[in-house]
């Protein structure tokens, strides 16, 4: 395990929030075809880097480091720039996400 292994899963899991923000954009008239095109580009360069850090990542950790990073990241966009609702139950759910990606590191 190296850190460019690292980098190349950190990098993946930004990518990873790429897509669904591509695809909400869609929904802006004038985003109709620049989302989905930023969607398709990032889940290729996600899956394309995720693919690059399994090579020194177990898979369980590798997996729930790039979720974890997509949702998370995700999550904050959508509270951030698309008013989705920022309750307190939704920032606890977030943070055992976290959590739970720090305890498969750990372990």
């Amino acid at each position: 395990m190296t850190t460019t292994h690292w980098f190349y899963l950190i990098a993946a899991g930004l990518f990873e929030i790429g897509w669904p923000l591509g695809l909400k954009l869609s929904a802006i008239p004038s985003y109709k075809i620049l989302g989905p095109i930023i969607a398709v580009i990032s889940m290729a360069i996600s899956g394309i880097l995720l693919w690059l850090s399994l090579k020194g990542i177990s898979i369980g950790t590798a997996y729930a480091v790039w979720t974890g990073i997509g949702a998370t990241g995700t999550f904050i966009i959508g509270v951030l720039f698309f008013n989705d609702p920022s309750i307190l139950l939704r920032w606890i759910g977030v943070s055992l996400i976290i959590l739970g990606v720090i305890f498969l590191k750990v372990a």
